[in-house]
C-alpha cells in the first residue's frame, strides 16, 4: 500500500512539473504588428476602479462590449521585436494581464473568489492554465503571460506590483493603464503604492509583515541585492538587519468595489 501511495505520488508531481514546464521558455514571436493603443483600457479603469483599487465587476459586466472591444485589439497586435520598443511590449503584457483576468471574472460572475473557477485536472491545472487569450493565432493561459513573458523576458520585480489577480491580498489594481511613455513612473508607483499598502504589508523598524508575494518570487527581488534592501528602496519605514520578517496570509476572495 506504502508503495502505491509513493509511486501514485511521484506520478503526480511529474504530471505537475510537465504540466508546469511544457512552454517553459520565455516566449518570443516574430509577427508583423504594429503597437497598439490602451485609451479603451484606461477608460474602463477610471470608471470602474476606485481609488484604493477595487474593482466595481458589476460595472464591467455591464460595460462588457467595451471590454471585448479593447481585447479585441489587443488579440489582433501581438508584440514583437521589430516594431514594438521594451516598453510598448511590457505595457502591453501587463495590461493583458489585467483586462484578460478581468473578463474571466466578468465571464463567471458572481463568483467568490478567482480561484473558484476551475478547468482541466484537479491539482494540476488551475484558472491561471486556462487557454483562452488568443493573440495572432497563438494560444496563452494566465499563467503564461506572467511566468513566461512578464518575468522572464523583463526581469523587472515590480511587475508583481503591477500585474493584478482580482484578489483582495494582491496589489491595488490602478485606475490607469500603463503606457509605454509613463511606464518608468508607474511601475515605481505601484511599487511604492503595494510596499506601503497597510492592507497589504505592514511595515515597522521591528518587525516587517509582508505579502507572501515576496515569499513566492524571492529570487526576482533579489536580483541587485537582499530583499531587504529592495524593500527599502519603497519603504516609507526603513527595515534594519535585525528587523524581524514574516509574511501575511493570502487572502483569495474576489477585490469588489463595496
Amino acid at each position: 500500500m506504502k508503495k502505491i501511495l509513493l509511486l501514485s505520488f511521484v506520478l503526480l508531481t511529474i504530471l505537475i512539473v510537465w504540466f508546469t514546464c511544457s512552454n517553459c521558455r520565455a516566449i518570443r514571436r516574430d509577427t508583423q504588428s504594429r503597437p497598439v493603443t490602451h485609451e479603451i483600457w484606461d477608460g474602463l479603469l477610471k470608471k470602474h476602479v476606485d481609488s484604493t483599487g477595487f474593482v466595481n465587476y458589476r460595472g464591467m459586466v455591464r460595460d462588457s462590449g467595451e471590454l471585448n472591444r479593447y481585447l479585441q485589439l489587443l488579440e489582433n497586435a501581438h508584440p514583437n521585436d521589430k516594431y514594438w520598443s521594451r516598453n510598448e511590449q511590457m505595457a502591453y503584457w501587463i495590461n493583458a494581464y489585467n483586462a484578460f483576468t478581468v473578463q474571466l471574472i466578468v465571464r463567471n460572475y458572481p463568483v467568490k473568489s478567482i480561484k473558484d473557477i476551475k478547468s482541466g485536472l484537479a491539482f494540476v491545472n488551475s484558472v491561471w492554465d486556462i487557454k483562452f487569450i488568443r493573440l495572432q493565432g497563438f494560444e496563452y493561459d494566465l499563467n503564461n503571460i506572467e511566468h513566461n513573458i512578464l518575468r522572464p523576458v523583463f526581469r523587472d520585480a515590480r511587475v508583481h506590483a503591477a500585474i493584478n489577480c482580482a484578489s483582495y491580498s494582491c496589489p491595488r489594481m490602478l485606475n490607469d493603464a500603463f503606457t509605454a511613455q509613463n511606464l518608468e513612473s508607474q511601475l515605481d508607483a505601484a511599487m511604492r503604492g503595494f510596499v506601503n499598502d497597510p492592507l497589504r504589508n505592514r511595515i515597522g523598524p521591528d518587525k516587517a509583515e509582508i505579502s507572501e508575494i515576496f515569499k513566492w518570487f524571492k529570487g526576482d527581488f533579489e536580483r541587485d541585492g537582499t530583499l531587504r534592501d529592495f524593500l527599502n528602496r519603497y519603504s516609507k519605514v526603513k527595515l534594519t538587519k535585525s528587523t524581524e520578517i514574516s509574511h501575511i496570509d493570502y487572502n483569495w476572495a474576489l477585490n469588489e468595489a463595496r
